[in-house]
C-alpha cells in the first residue's frame, strides 16, 4: 500500500460538481492530523472547510487558491508515514475514474480502500461517507479533455502552493532556485499552444495578453502568473496589471467577486459563480413557477419597540442581541400556529402542510444573499430564538454557513429596513409559500386614541404562493402579524 495518498475533492452535496479553492489552510511540508481542516472551498451552496482523511505530512498541493476544481479531482498529496524516511515525490494528480451511476457502489481510490466511517469510505445503509450533512452524488463528474502538444505532453509536476499568511509557517528546506528569465516574446517557430494553468489563462484574457507570444519561466516551460504580469507591464498597463495580480492571488474580494477595475472600455466584468449563481437560479425558478401575490400593511410598532427596550434591560438578556426582527419572527411563528396552511409546500398533486417551522432569515453576506434557517423555530423560547438568530447571522457573515442549514426552510423573514427601505416585494425561496419583509421603523404622525401623535411606524410586505394561499388567508395571516407587533403583550396573553 502506497504511503503517498492523494486526497480527491469530495462531493460537497446535492448534485454539486465543482468547487472553488478559497484558501489553503496548510502548505507543503506541514504535518497534519486526521480530520484537521486543510482547505476552504466555496460551492454554489456555501464556503466550507474540508478536513483531512489521513494524518501525515503534506507532500504536494495540486491547485492554487482561486482555482475551480471538479469533484473527484486530486487536490493534495499526503505522506501517511513521514517517519519512515524520504518518500518519492508525487508525479502529479491521478485522474479519478468515472463514477458508476449507482450511488451505492464506489471505486476504491488510489492507495487502497478507505476505512469504514472515514470520509470517502463505506457508511451504514450502503451509503458513502463524505462530509457531515452531505449526501453522495448520483452522477459522474464531467471532465475537460487534457490538452497536450508535442514535447509538452508529459506528466504535470505538482505545484506547491504557499500564499498569503501561510508564508509565516515553517516549510521544508528546498534548493535555491535561480531567478526566472524575463518573460517576453519567444523566438519564431511553429505555432503551439502555450502551457499554462486555467487561472493564468483567465488572467491573460482579462489583461489582453497573448500567451502564445510569451516564453514561460515555470516547470516544463509553462507560463506563470508573473510572466503574464511582466508582459502586461511591458505593454504599458502597469496599473491594470497590478490590480489583476491582486485579484488572481487573493481569489475574491469582500463581495465574493474578482477585484477588477474598469478596463480601457470603462467596463468591469464580475464572474457569476458560487452563492451568487445559485441565488440567481433559485430566484428565477421561483419567480416563474409560483404565482406571487404581495400585500402590504403599515403598523404602529411603538409598543413593540418599548417591549424590546424592557427585554434588553433584563439581567438574563445581557449580551444577547435584541432587534425588531426578533419580534417580527416571533409574530410570524405565532401567526403560523393560527393559520397552518401558510406553512406549507406545493407538491403538484398535493399540498404538504408542515407541523414544524424552519424559519429562514435572509442575510446579505460578502458572497451574496443566503437564507439559512432555524430548525423547528416554533418550539424555541423567546431567548432561544434570539440566540439562534444571532448565531445564524454571525455564521452567515463569516461565510461558514453549512449547506444543511440552508435546506428545508418553510417560511422566511427579511429585514429591508436596515438599509433604510420602507418596503418591497420579496420573492419566495423555492419550496416555500410565504415570505415577510419588514421596512425601516420611522417616527411618523399616527392616529392613536383618537389623537394624532408621533409613533414608531413600519410597513410589512407579505409575498405568498397564490396556489396555496388565497387573498383571505394571506390577509388574515398578515393582519395577525400586525396585531402582535401593535400590542405584543396582549397578543401573547390571547394566543398562548
Amino acid at each position: 500500500m502506497s504511503r503517498i495518498k492523494q486526497f480527491d475533492l469530495p462531493d460537497l452535496g446535492e448534485g454539486l460538481t465543482e468547487g472553488e479553492i478559497l484558501k489553503w489552510l496548510v502548505q507543503v511540508g506541514d504535518v497534519i492530523e486526521l480530520n484537521q481542516p486543510i482547505v476552504e472551498v466555496e460551492t454554489a451552496k456555501a464556503a466550507v472547510e474540508i478536513p483531512a482523511k489521513w494524518g501525515g505530512q503534506v507532500q504536494a498541493i495540486f491547485h492554487p487558491e482561486g482555482a475551480t476544481v471538479e469533484v473527484g479531482t486530486a487536490i493534495i498529496a499526503i505522506d501517511t508515514e513521514p517517519a519512515a524516511g524520504p518518500a518519492a515525490e508525487p508525479t502529479g494528480p491521478v485522474p479519478a475514474p468515472s463514477r458508476p451511476e449507482s450511488p451505492q457502489s464506489e471505486i476504491p481510490p488510489p492507495g487502497g480502500a478507505i476505512e469504514p466511517g472515514m470520509i470517502g469510505g463505506p457508511a451504514p445503509g450502503g451509503r458513502t461517507a463524505v462530509l457531515v450533512g452531505y449526501g453522495p452524488r448520483t452522477t459522474a463528474a464531467k471532465r475537460r479533455p487534457r490538452r497536450t502538444t508535442g514535447e509538452l505532453a508529459q506528466p504535470a509536476e505538482p505545484m506547491p502552493v504557499s500564499t498569503g499568511p501561510l508564508t509565516a509557517r515553517p516549510a521544508q528546506t528546498e534548493p535555491a532556485q535561480t531567478e526566472p528569465a524575463p518573460a517576453g516574446p519567444g523566438p519564431a517557430g511553429p505555432a503551439t499552444k502555450a502551457l499554462a494553468k486555467p487561472p493564468v489563462r483567465k488572467l491573460a484574457r482579462d489583461l489582453g495578453v497573448d500567451l502564445a507570444g510569451l516564453r514561460g519561466s515555470g516547470p516544463l516551460g509553462s507560463v506563470t502568473r508573473d510572466d503574464v504580469l511582466r508582459a502586461n507591464e511591458q505593454a504599458g498597463s502597469t496599473q491594470a496589471g497590478s490590480t489583476q495580480a491582486g485579484s488572481a492571488q487573493n481569489g475574491s474580494t469582500q463581495n465574493g467577486s474578482a477585484a477588477l477595475l474598469p478596463g480601457p472600455d470603462r467596463e468591469q466584468r464580475i464572474p457569476v459563480k458560487g452563492v451568487r449563481r445559485l441565488t440567481a437560479e433559485n430566484m428565477v425558478a421561483s419567480a416563474f413557477t409560483a404565482p406571487h401575490v404581495t400585500e402590504f400593511l403599515t403598523v404602529d410598532l411603538t409598543r413593540s419597540v418599548k417591549a424590546l427596550d424592557r427585554i434588553r434591560s433584563q439581567p438574563d438578556w445581557q449580551g444577547i442581541k435584541v432587534s425588531p426582527l426578533l419580534m417580527v419572527a416571533r409574530a410570524m411563528l405565532l401567526a403560523a400556529r393560527r393559520h397552518p396552511l401558510v406553512n406549507s409546500t406545493w407538491a403538484g398533486d398535493e399540498i404538504v402542510i408542515k407541523e414544524y417551522v424552519n424559519l429562514g432569515i435572509a442575510a446579505a453576506t460578502e458572497r451574496g444573499l443566503i437564507v439559512p434557517n432555524i430548525k423547528d423555530a416554533g418550539r424555541l423560547t423567546m431567548r432561544e430564538l434570539a440566540e439562534a438568530m444571532a448565531d445564524l447571522v454571525r455564521t452567515a457573515k463569516a461565510g461558514r454557513t453549512a449547506p444543511a442549514d440552508m435546506a428545508g426552510g418553510t417560511m422566511t423573514v427579511t429585514n429591508v429596513g436596515v438599509f433604510g427601505v420602507d418596503s418591497g416585494t420579496p420573492i419566495l425561496p423555492p419550496g416555500e409559500s410565504a415570505i415577510l419583509a419588514i421596512g425601516t421603523i420611522r417616527k411618523a404622525p399616527w392616529v392613536h386614541k383618537e389623537k394624532v401623535r408621533i409613533r414608531q411606524v413600519a410597513t410589512l410586505a407579505l409575498s405568498f404562493d397564490h396556489r396555496i394561499i388565497d387573498g383571505e388567508l394571506g390577509s388574515a395571516f398578515l393582519r395577525d402579524v400586525g396585531a402582535f407587533l401593535t400590542d405584543p403583550e396582549a397578543a401573547l396573553l390571547a394566543w398562548t
